[in-house]
C-alpha cells in the first residue's frame, strides 16, 4: 500500500529482527531491514524513513556511530536505539548522539510497539520534498527528479514503476535480489506470485542501459536467485 508508513531496521540478529520485522508489519508498517551501519548509512542517503530501529551492536558501523553520522548530516528522523547493554553510561552515550528513545533487550513487544508509535507522532511524515540528485554508472546518467535518463539510445523518460525498480538495484548495488524481493518492494504483491512483469522490466532496463541487452554488465542475471545490479563492472 502506498499510504504506509516506511520504517528502516537496523538489527543483526536474525531471530529478532524476524519477529520485529513481522509484528512491525502486522500494525501495518512498511519495512526495510539491513544488518549492518553501512548498509543503512546507504540507504538513509537516498531513501526517507519515518523512524530507524537502531541496534546498538552492529558489526562494522556499530549503532552510536550511525547516529552520530545521521545527526552530523543534518538528518532528523527519530531514531529508537535497540541494545543488550543496560547500564546508565551506556544509556547516555546512545541519547547524547542524537537518538530519540533507548530500549534495553529483552523488552516486552507491546512496549516496543507503543514506542514506536509514540517517535511516529513526534516526528514529520512524510518529509518536505526536496531535490533529487542525478546518478551515474558507464555512459547513462538519470535525473532521478524528473525521471528523464541521458543513454546511448539517447533520452530515455522512465515511468515511476521503472525508476522504482531502477532505484532499488541503486540502493543494493552489488547485492542479490531475488524476484521475490522485487515484486514486494517494487509492485507490492506477494513475492510467490507468477508473473512475467518483473522479466519484462529487467528486458527494458536492459534496453535502455546496456550497449549490449542479450550480454549485460549493469543488471545481471544470477541463475536461480534473482538479479544484481552492477555499477562498475569490471
Amino acid at each position: 500500500m502506498t499510504d504506509q508508513i516506511p520504517l528502516l531496521l537496523v538489527e543483526d540478529e536474525p531471530h529478532l529482527a524476524h519477529g520485529l520485522t513481522y509484528n512491525l508489519e502486522a500494525e501495518g508498517y512498511l519495512v526495510t531491514h539491513v544488518t549492518t551501519g553501512e548498509e543503512a548509512l546507504g540507504l538513509l542517503q537516498h531513501t526517507p524513513y519515518a523512524l530507524v530501529i537502531l541496534d546498538l551492536t552492529l558489526p562494522g558501523i556499530d549503532g552510536l556511530k550511525v547516529c552520530d553520522q545521521l545527526r552530523e548530516s543534518g538528518d532528523p528522523v527519530p531514531i529508537l536505539m535497540l541494545t543488550a547493554r543496560n547500564s546508565q553510561q551506556d544509556r547516555i552515550a546512545g541519547l547524547s548522539t542524537g537518538a530519540d528513545d533507548y530500549l534495553t533487550k529483552p523488552f516486552h513487544l507491546k512496549e516496543f510497539l507503543l514506542r514506536v508509535a509514540s517517535l511516529l507522532r513526534r516526528g514529520i511524515w512524510p518529509p518536505a520534498q526536496k531535490k533529487l540528485p542525478t546518478y551515474q554508472f558507464g555512459h547513462n546518467v538519470i535525473d532521478l527528479e524528473s525521471r528523464q535518463a541521458t543513454t546511448a539510445q539517447g533520452t530515455i523518460q522512465l515511468t515511476e514503476l521503472e525508476l522504482k525498480m531502477l532505484l532499488l538495484f541503486i540502493k543494493n548495488e552489488g547485492k542479490i535480489l531475488t524476484r521475490g524481493e522485487l515484486l514486494k518492494q517494487v509492485w507490492g504483491v506477494s513475492p510467490a506470485t507468477e508473473t512475467r512483469t518483473l522479466d519484462n522490466f529487467v528486458v527494458r532496463l536492459r534496453k535502455y542501459f546496456e550497449a549490449d541487452p542479450a550480454k549485460p554488465r549493469y543488471v545481471k542475471t544470477v541463475r536461480g536467485r534473482g538479479y544484481r545490479f552492477v555499477k562498475n563492472p569490471r
